[in-house]
């Protein structure tokens, strides 16, 4: 998951392969809140690990239910309708989680207690009031803590024998299918009688309610539905545990991998995207994307548990569509309009206004900066196409909405090839915190960009270029450990860095098992960091780093590391030799005197005994071997930019670098 500031994507050139999705949000958190209500212990399969999900969690520990985690299963003993007697507030956060905010409002003015439930300042302008309306009909007592009708609110138990429950209760249906949902999850707790639900205004989101009452009846109760204007929850139902329940991947996730088989080419001999962990036959509203993406042109097949999907028509062809059926799904079709022959539609659709963030706005000012003609109103969005000269690099701003930040990131595959920045990136952690990983297993860009530091030994450049990954989520290559870890394999093997043994030491070197992760160089799985930072392994990486052979081996290894997003390089020939190509290339120095004395720091505070003068020298020669000899001598790349960080902190030489990575891109600084 990526907790950067920002994201660049570079153009993306094409795509192909098979993608797992996470479990359903919709789905995950219904069936946490009902193995809560249920009595009994439901085993949880394939639930999705999201920022909602574990506010839920939170909420329902706090509750007193039994939680117990096992690998890919999450076993919840239930609390059979009952909670424990307190006399004391429990407050509960539920994030920015409409999802638990909504049902848990419902099913804790029934259950009894004291509770404060809070969210987000965004959770606090989500409208709760006719829910709460619904609930105080039939006397539930819910106090504002701040506006009248939004969060964070305050519950009071009522005795159930209190509640008016003989005459039906009034929920509007147009502005939340939630608020529905939460009423049809809650009220099980309380039917002694049928219990008649009455929806006001036309209902919307309908497909959601479908999930609500299929995943109810796997929890014992069988509710019966007029039209979609009234539901009866029959008199003595109870909550039971199905025992096992599978959570379906989440439809809504799998709408951007389904636009992605519609709007990319293939890759590497492949077409087209397999989607696993949903079908055609889901019991989501979302799934009926597949729909609209056919009517764009989309080619997609379907089989249990699966989809795949491949470019069809092309451009593709626009739409005008009712989309309150897919209200979340729909945001997808909005950039695929991009792509589209024409201008194309999306009608009915006012509750975009009320998520996370309000989504018709939020969709309109991104893709304008993307250089698209759109067109807003109360219920509505048109989008007209780009050109191909028409498109515009952006850093688009996501609002902490997960499906912003998702459905922009197709924009990167644009014809003009413009980089496309996701600011804030981690906010998909509300459902799909692996997304952007993903999405770069199956995509390929025409150009991964890299930033190459160079430099002379101790220069400071290792942690450098580990820091400027970090903050830009790209991958790190310490091309020194490289043939540090090289010098090793050929001690252990008993070899010599010298041209008798070269063939040897670089068939170790064209094999070598080697990762790097959380700042360790494993090799095979055994963390060598310390092992190849003594002064002996030093030498024998400079040593074998002469050897012409070996460079060959570790030259296709070190290619190897420039992957998606991108990659952040260090070591004496990454700008001049590996990646010539580089976007950006630094070469760090410092004066020896100054290198010697941050070395003679660091040996002394590992125990290691040295002189400042014995260190000096021994850099300058290593400076003089490195800049002297035959292969790839340590020198700046032509076009690399020089950084003297002698009197410079290391924070203050990550901003240097940072500011000339931000020079060399087409954003406006984030």
């Amino acid at each position: 998951m990526f907790s950067t500031t920002f994201l660049d994507l570079p153009p993306l050139a094409g795509a192909a392969g098979t993608v797992r999705l996470p479990g359903s949000k919709s789905i995950s958190n219904r069936v946490l809140l009902l193995a809560a209500l249920a009595s009994g212990t439901t085993t949880i399969h394939d639930l999705l690990d999201s920022d909602d999900t574990r506010v839920m969690l939170d909420a329902l520990r706090a509750l007193g239910c039994g939680i117990d985690p096992d690998g890919n299963t999450l076993r919840i003993t239930g609390l059979g309708g009952q909670l424990k007697p307190s006399e004391t507030l429990l407050p509960l956060f539920l994030g920015n989680a409409g999802t638990a905010m909504r049902p848990l409002t419902a099913a804790l003015s029934l259950l009894g207690g004291e509770f404060e439930l809070s969210g987000v300042p965004r959770m606090h302008e989500r409208p709760i009031g006719d829910l709460v309306d619904a609930l105080t009909q039939l006397g539930c007592r819910i106090d504002y803590l701040g506006n009248p009708g939004y969060p964070p609110l305050r519950i009071h138990p009522v005795p159930h024998g209190d509640l008016a429950l003989d005459a039906p209760i009034r929920v509007r249906g147009d502005v939340s299918s939630q608020f529905l949902t939460a009423l049809l999850l809650a009220l099980p707790l309380a039917a002694a009688g049928d219990i008649v639900i009455e929806v006001v205004g036309e209902l919307i989101s309908k497909p959601y309610i479908e999930i609500t009452l299929n995943l109810l009846a796997r929890f014992g109760i069988q509710v019966r539905r007029d039209g979609w204007e009234r539901f009866t929850i029959p008199a003595g139902s109870s909550y039971s545990s199905p025992g096992d329940i599978h959570v379906e991947a989440d439809a809504s996730s799998a709408s951007y991998f389904i636009a992605l088989g519609a709007i990319a080419t293939g890759v590497s001999g492949k077409d087209g995207i397999r989607i696993e962990g949903v079908g055609a036959d889901s019991i989501q509203g979302d799934i009926r994307f597949i729909d609209a993406a056919r009517q764009m042109g989309a080619l997609v097949d379907s089989g249990p548990n699966w989809l795949e999907v491949r470019r069809g028509a092309w451009p593709l062809k626009a739409i005008d569509l009712d989309a309150n059926h897919i209200p979340d799904a729909a945001m997808t079709l909005a950039v695929m309009a991009l792509y589209a022959d024409g201008p194309s539609t999306l009608r009915n659709i006012a509750s975009w206004r009320v998520k996370e963030t309000d989504r018709i706005d939020a969709m309109a000012n991104e893709l304008k900066k993307l250089g698209a003609a759109v067109e807003a109103g109360p219920d509505f969005i048109r989008v007209h196409p780009l050109a191909q000269a028409g498109w515009r690099p952006a850093s688009i701003h996501t609002y902490d909405d997960h499906r912003v930040a998702m459905c922009f990131s197709l924009a990167a595959f644009n014809p003009a090839g413009v980089p496309v920045r996701i600011l804030d990136p981690h906010c998909v952690a509300k459902t799909f915190p692996d997304y952007f990983e993903t999405l770069f297993s199956v995509a390929e860009a025409a150009e991964v960009p890299v930033i190459c530091i160079d430099g002379p030994t101790a220069s400071g450049k290792g942690t450098l270029a580990a820091e400027v990954a970090r903050l830009l989520g790209y991958h790190y290559l310490d091309s020194g450990s490289l043939y540090r870890v090289t010098g090793l394999a050929m001690r252990r093997a008993g070899l010599s860095a010298d041209a008798q043994h070269e063939t040897q030491i670089a068939a170790l070197a064209a094999a070598l098992p080697l990762q790097f992760t959380e700042g360790k160089v494993l090799l095979a799985g055994e963390d060598v960091s310390d092992d190849i930072r003594t002064e002996a392994a030093g030498m024998d990486a400079s040593r074998v780093s002469t050897l012409p052979a070996v460079r060959e081996a570790l030259l296709a290894l070190q290619q190897r590391f420039r992957q998606l997003p991108g990659l952040v390089a260090d070591g004496r020939d990454m700008g001049t030799v590996i990646f010539p190509d580089a976007t950006l290339k630094v070469f760090l120095t410092a004066s020896a005197a100054q290198r010697a004395e941050r070395r003679h720091k660091q040996l002394i505070s590992k125990g290691i005994s040295t002189t400042l003068d014995s260190l000096r020298s021994d850099l300058e020669a290593r400076d003089a071997r490195d800049s002297s000899r035959s292969v790839a001598p340590l020198k700046p790349a032509r076009d690399a930019r020089h950084l003297d960080n002698s009197q410079l902190s290391i924070e203050q030489s990550i901003d240097q670098v940072l500011d000339w990575w931000q020079q060399v891109q087409p954003f406006k600084p984030a």
